[in-house]
């Protein structure tokens, strides 16, 4: 008999890592993706001589990789950069930045002006922080659920000591460690990570600090980021798995409680045995499947992750002030946090990170030159669908920036490219320009996000940010392994 046929769909970094496990085990593999090259978010723009990394430009538990690369029997081609310092923080009524090491002693160091007794209470932080990682890894995060009985019921074997940190919010677990209000600020950056604020994410994700300082530390790749996708591509061609781009689904059909077929824009018929989305869970159950629990009035109630608005800068000559990643934030941190996901207009003092990878990767800019990726969070698209303003945006940015690092960026701009929300939803799908899709408060995580098992199609499953266990870039290749679970399990044997 043949090999069983996959279609994915999808070519984000978790289409391409179930597409890897499963050629590995003799799945007949095929790859549909919208975008003109693989990636997804986890993508790359080359223009006039630099090369960006479009969206993630680090990431933790660097060895989920490892992982991947072994269960697929392939050595891992990938070569790391671990940070430290881990970034800086530039804070508007501040004029020299803070710089976030991995190291206690010498963070303490850093914070001794104003947080007594610093380096104690970051070891009694991440002890607790530790605790909820290791006592969550594998009971919750790194398992299939069939129910919301068996997740409840799982959750009652977590010890009970963590149950205060799933109803307060992060923010009052770093209020009970810390006095300064710019400690607070900084160790709670890691809930934007998961693109939301600290005040709406729950304490359990304090873990997130554990993982960036003592767990695994934060990492990058030499080259650049988007060396991933083109490592994995280099695999899939390996295993004979055929990759279509410039090609979107937009309806089905279904036979028996399977799913047939997708179709694409064109009106081709797309066939195989099982089928993985790597599309949002939520969205394409709602937008291509058209159930009505996921129809936009009932997507719009839902929360979601922040919108970026990104800017990829060339700029002449080296910026001495900048460190590889960096965040600049005002003084109103609260305030800021409470308006920016749901105002209509553009920020008129906006938080922004920003990465000057040509700081660790120099072949990334041309001699003497620095790359920038600017990123800004912002509201999606339920809340301002106008990005008529992105050039005034952007310029605000750029204006700010130059004057925090004392240089001239604005006159000095060589290559210049602006995505606001609108662009990344049609780019990539994202729902309302979300850009890690859905959020990760306590109605949102682990059974409570939408499955990565379909509901209705015996053949159809979800890989990705927006299902289980959640968002960034070790969690998605997590999710690759839990589907592939699933598949074997549902369908045993390739053949």
């Amino acid at each position: 008999m043949a090999a069983k046929k996959v279609i994915i769909i999808g070519a984000g970094l978790g289409g391409l890592s179930t597409a890897l496990r499963l050629a590995s085990k003799g799945y007949q593999v095929e790859i549909i993706e919208k975008y003109h090259q693989a990636g997804g978010r986890l993508n790359e723009i080359k223009k006039d001589g630099f090369t960006f990394d479009m969206g993630p430009s680090f990431f933790s538990m660097s060895y989920e990789f490892k992982e991947l690369f072994d269960a697929c029997g392939v050595q891992n081609p990938l070569h790391f950069n671990e940070l430290d310092p881990l970034y800086t923080v530039h804070f508007a009524h501040r004029d020299k930045p803070y710089v976030m090491y991995k190291n206690l002693a010498r963070m303490a160091e850093e914070f001794k002006a104003i947080e007594p007794n610093m380096e104690a209470k970051v070891r009694r932080y991440l002890l607790s922080a530790k605790s909820i990682f290791h006592d969550t890894e594998y009971k919750i995060v790194k398992r299939n659920f069939d129910s919301i009985l068996q997740y409840l019921l799982t959750l009652t074997t977590v010890p009970l000591k963590h149950a205060p940190k799933l109803v307060r919010s992060m923010w009052t677990e770093l209020d009970k460690h810390f006095e300064s209000e710019d400690v607070k600020v900084i160790f709670s950056l890691v809930a934007f990570f998961l693109g939301s604020t600290p005040f709406d994410t729950p304490a359990v994700y304090s873990l997130l600090n554990y993982t960036e300082i003592e767990h695994d530390g934060y990492w990058n790749v030499k080259g650049g980021m988007y060396r991933i996708t083109e490592a994995m591509l280099t695999l899939l061609k390996e295993k004979n798995v055929t990759l279509h781009y410039n090609t979107e689904i937009v309806s089905y059909k279904m036979e028996g409680g399977k799913i047939k077929g997708f179709i694409d824009q064109k009106g081709q018929l797309w066939n195989a045995d099982i089928y993985v989305c790597n599309s949002d869970a939520a969205g394409f159950r709602g937008e291509v499947l058209k159930r009505p629990e996921f129809r936009e009035e009932k997507l719009d109630q839902l929360h979601w992750t922040l919108s970026p608005f990104t800017i990829y800068l060339g700029v002449d000559g080296k910026i001495p002030d900048l460190h590889h990643h960096n965040y600049f934030l005002g003084s109103n941190f609260k305030d800021y946090a409470d308006t920016i996901f749901k105002t209509s207009v553009s920020p008129e003092k906006p938080y922004y990170y920003v990465n000057a990878s040509s700081k660790s990767n120099p072949d990334c800019a041309p001699p003497n030159c620095e790359n920038l990726f600017i990123l800004c969070p912002v509201p999606d698209m339920r809340y301002k669908q106008d990005w008529s303003d992105a050039e005034t945006l952007a310029d605000t940015i750029i204006d700010d920036l130059g004057k925090r690092v004392g240089y001239d960026i604005k006159n000095n701009i060589l290559s210049k490219t602006i995505l606001h929300p609108g662009d990344w939803k049609d780019k990539f799908n994202l729902y309302k320009g979300s850009g890690l899709g859905l959020a990760h408060g306590m109605k949102q995580i682990g059974a409570f996000r939408p499955k990565n098992k379909d509901e209705e199609f015996s053949n159809l499953y979800y890989v990705g940010a927006s299902t289980i266990p959640g968002t960034g870039l070790p969690i998605v290749v997590i999710s690759s392994r839990l589907v592939t679970e699933r598949i074997e399990q549902d369908h045993g044997n390739t053949f």
